[in-house]
């Protein structure tokens, strides 16, 4: 099955190989896997061990993320969260059940977050203490300067939480350069091309002291898994972990490395999306932002405007023939999702489009454009 997801995404042989291995999560043997792999993980986000820590978390991004807001936001702070799409709300909603209080800015649907417009906010309201950015919105596909917004943020002395889950491995993240920062929240997943089913934040050691008790949840407590880390053998965890997970995403480092890093994996995931954008045009699909806008992570394409348009036949036309997609709509006006990354090249988009024209033959569409405006 051809997995053309935003995550979870298609895994190596080599990396389905080092998942089928156990392991007991108290041996020594696993304790320097674990150890080694947040010694690299903090590496390429471009961490220092004296003044950066790797804490990782069972379970998916969302975890994670809920575990940065209640350790480093102090439960009078109040946080500022652009809504540049679906995940944006989604973070809002887990500070808002944290008990903290969002401050939405509110965005145009297709927008590029402007560094400006946060910048105007934190101005206007001295009160806020931190600001939530996603790096990459697959509800639309849009990659988002949080860099140059961080550099804002830093000017006006607040502080910056990242969702870098679907831009960690191929976007440019550099922890040495980010003083604003409380915590990078990624995946084993995704853009690492390791199996889903771990959560890491990486974050400034003085941050995770200076935050001790103030998560309000012993499982979501990062305070607390940095004080594990150091008091203990290394390499052990709170609670019992996905070993497997931790093995096989030490296999996805190395085929990263292999690749030629960071840098050469963004090449491939950039080169998956021209792929998938033109060829999506070609086939009278209409594109969900302006290629402008267009990130390398997910293509989003406009439902078609066609009576007989049904989603659910859709994935299934396709399912049929090997690939898979996400089922569901996640932006205002109906788009369905087309992943760039992944074990996936080039050759594996244009199967797709020709998979994807087949499926939409069976459908027996009048008419692929999007509605009129859109």
């Amino acid at each position: 099955m051809l997995l053309l997801t935003p995550g979870p995404v298609a895994t190596s042989p080599e990396v389905k190989a080092a998942f089928a291995q156990d392991y007991a999560p108290w041996d020594p043997d696993f304790r320097v896997l674990h150890a080694s792999l947040r010694r690299r993980l903090l590496q390429l986000a471009g961490g220092d061990p004296a003044t950066h820590a790797l804490l990782p978390l069972q379970g998916c991004g969302h975890f994670a993320m809920e575990a940065a807001i209640r350790t480093f936001v102090p439960r009078e702070g109040r946080l500022l969260i652009p809504i540049t799409g679906d995940y944006a709300r989604r973070m809002a909603r887990l500070a808002e059940e944290a008990g903290r209080q969002v401050m939405p800015l509110p965005m145009g649907a297709g927008e590029r977050l402007s560094p400006a417009a946060v910048a105007a906010a934190l101005e206007a309201d001295r009160s806020i203490s931190h600001v939530g950015l996603v790096y990459s919105e697959t509800a639309t596909g849009i990659c988002h300067d949080v860099l140059a917004t961080g550099e804002l943020v830093a000017a006006l002395g607040r502080r910056t939480i990242i969702d870098a889950v679907s831009a960690f491995g191929a976007l440019p993240l550099d922890l040495a350069t980010l003083p604003e920062l409380d915590a990078a929240v990624f995946t084993s997943n995704k853009c690492l091309e390791g199996m889903p089913g771990i959560g890491f934040v990486a974050a400034p050691i003085e941050r995770i002291l200076a935050a001790k008790g103030n998560a309000g949840s012993w499982c979501f407590d990062l305070a607390d898994v940095h004080q594990h880390s150091i008091g203990t053998a290394p390499g052990t965890w709170r609670f019992t972990p996905v070993p497997q997970a931790v093995a096989a995403l030490l296999k996805a480092l190395d085929l990263l490395e292999a690749e030629g890093g960071r840098e050469a994996r963004l090449a491939r995931y950039t080169a998956n999306q021209t792929c998938l954008y033109d060829g999506a045009q070609a086939l009278g699909l209409a594109p969900y932002v302006a290629k402008s806008l267009q990130g390398p992570i997910v293509v989003n394409v406009h439902a078609p405007d066609d009576p007989a348009w049904d989603l659910a036949a859709f994935v299934a036309a396709l399912k049929r023939r090997g690939v898979l997609i996400s089922n569901f709509y996640n932006t205002p006006l109906p788009s369905f999702r087309l992943g760039c990354i992944g074990a996936l090249t080039p050759d594996d988009m244009r199967h797709a489009l020709a998979m994807i024209a087949e499926a939409l033959a069976d459908l027996g569409l009048r008419t692929r454009a999007a509605a009129p405006g859109r």
